[in-house]
């Protein structure tokens, strides 16, 4: 067998790998998307399955009114003492010389839990994990966060004991143990004990093509013990613009029960219009931070090396012990809804789905008409990641406006700065129900079908809304039988729903895009639409 990279493709950023017996888990980071933390599970590397996601309680997580891109950022993953233990950041402020963040940790003795109500650790900074030496000792491993304006942001990794009988950090105990490469911005740290040396693994460059992942190693854990590696970077694409994955980076190492080496690392896969330079702008990334595998091995004087060189590959082989797992082929997903509970792809924005929202079951998705796409606090969506460059998405809707306030439709969204939407609404000009297009582009808002907008007639009581998504363009149908469609004649850039795009105006850039079903009642008057048959289906990429 063979891993074909990306192995956990759309949004799945910063992953923390590790291994429970012949299991291998990884935990990403969801940012203001709730349940909180994705968790898939394999014993093969190759295929992976999603699983109950961990913070799916407003105990554990609350980021109601959380920008966007706060939230969850780099939960670490781990196992000791016959339990998991999950340490995660909640970040309130993302712009600005302040990173407000709360470290927490919740554990269970189960990967499905239950898991239990949050600890909170400190707010020294975020991309916490916990080390657990085989002293029995534990550690928080963090990257530190300076706002003052005459020190660099990004303060080296600090160190601090975690005492398991208080639960509680010693401060006493905290000290900075490197100061990271001269490329900066260290941050994403892990520490493992290998041959009786402390390795610290640590992002730098930033998450953008710059990236790298460095490594040091120390056999102490004193203060400014530790040396970097002679030949970092240990994985980057900044010097391989060409390779298939970029933005290689933060990440984790694990181990195979046989002794062979993994590193999983975010990734990113840009793609460019006809008219642009391949390597300025080096790409559009609308499928966010992906997870990728190498395959590590390591030199006679004890460092690690990513197989085939530091841009890594986009084909790995496999671990020889692995055991073959099932997963589905792709990721496209049909939902009737017949569940009173959302499928694990769906999710909502810094809250649960909940009756302030909507209901599901009996085959409807009701969505109860809240705020618009901008709003940071009351919001009716349920949306999935985009995990294929090309896809179809559709679904029926069923929505009775009385006023253009109300609003129901498919969603393409990436944050409340930037997304568009084909929905149902009312033109109080003709007096009728039309379809409209709309894009909001750093809150630059456009109807594209102002004056075309098509008329829903008034015998019809459902309309079927569809996406195109292909991949640097998409666009918008509809149709009144769900089998005759109609083009509304709008072609949208893939590129303003890309991390990259976010980047040029937005210090938050670190999810990717999302399809998905709102209501909107702007009226105050709780409109509800109803969902039915929805469906995203995955369709092959054309490279």
């Amino acid at each position: 067998m063979q891993i074909a990279n990306p192995v956990l493709p759309g949004f799945n950023a910063d992953p923390s790998m590790i291994r429970v017996g012949d299991t291998y888990y990884i935990a990403n980071s969801t940012f203001e998307w709730f349940p909180g933390v994705r968790l898939h599970e394999s014993k093969d590397m190759v295929h992976w399955n999603l699983l109950p996601s961990p913070l799916s309680r407003t105990s554990q997580l609350d980021m109601r009114g959380n920008p966007s891109s706060g939230g969850i950022w780099a939960p670490d993953l781990s196992y000791a003492d016959g339990k998991f233990w999950l340490i995660y950041t909640d970040v309130k402020v993302v712009n600005g010389a302040f990173k407000d963040c709360t470290n927490y940790l919740v554990t269970a003795e189960s990967i499905h839990g239950p898991w239990s109500e949050p600890i909170r650790v400190n707010g020294v900074g975020f991309d916490a994990s916990l080390f657990h030496d085989d002293d029995g000792r534990k550690y928080l491993v963090q990257q530190t966060w300076d706002f003052r304006e005459y020190h660099h942001g990004f303060d080296g990794i600090t160190l601090t004991e975690f005492d398991v009988k208080t639960m509680k950090l010693k401060p006493e105990t905290e000290r900075t143990i490197w100061r990271g490469t001269d490329v900066k911005l260290t941050e994403g740290p892990h520490l493992y004990k290998i041959n009786g040396y402390y390795y610290l693994f640590a992002a730098e460059g930033g998450t953008v093509y710059t990236h790298q992942e460095v490594v040091a190693r120390s056999k102490s854990l004193d203060a400014l013990s530790f040396e970097g590696m002679p030949s970092n970077p240990f994985i980057t694409n900044f010097d391989t613009p060409r390779s298939y994955l970029q933005k290689q980076g933060h990440g984790a190492l694990v181990d195979t029960p046989s002794g062979e080496w993994y590193y999983a690392s975010l990734c990113g896969r840009p793609w460019h219009h006809d008219n642009e330079s391949f390597t300025d702008p080096r790409g559009w990334c609308t499928l966010g931070r992906e997870t990728s595998i190498q395959k590590v091995e390591w030199t006679e004087d004890g460092w690690p090396y990513i197989v085939g060189g530091h841009g890594g590959q986009r084909y790995v082989d496999a671990p020889k012990d692995a055991i073959e797992t099932e997963a589905p082929a792709d990721h496209s997903q049909h939902d009737d809804f017949m569940s009173d509970t959302l499928d694990l792809n769906w999710n909502t924005l810094r809250v649960p789905f909940d009756g302030k929202m909507g209901k599901v079951g009996g085959g409807v998705l009701e969505l109860r008409g809240q705020g618009s796409l901008c709003n940071l606090f009351d919001l009716s969506l349920v949306a999935r990641r985009w995990q294929a460059f090309n896809f179809d998405a559709t679904v029926k809707v069923e929505f009775d406006p009385k006023n253009y306030r109300q609003m129901a439709g498919l969603t393409n969204y990436y944050d409340d700065l930037c997304w568009s939407w084909v929905f149902v609404t009312w033109d109080e000009r003709r007096q009728c129900r039309v379809i409209e297009v709309a894009q909001n582009d750093f809150n630059n808002y456009t109807s594209f079908l102002r004056d075309t907008a098509p008329a829903v007639p008034d015998d019809v009581k459902s309309v079927w809304l569809r996406t195109k998504v292909r991949k640097q363009w998409y666009s918008y149908e509809y149709s009144f039988d769900g089998t005759s469609w109609v083009n509304l004649g709008v072609k949208l850039d893939a590129k303003i729903l890309s991390d990259d795009y976010i980047l040029r105006r937005y210090g938050g850039f670190f999810t990717g895009a999302f399809v998905g079903l709102a209501a909107i009642d702007l009226s105050g008057y709780d409109r509800v639409a109803k969902f039915s048959e929805f469906d995203y289906r995955e369709l092959p990429d054309n490279e």
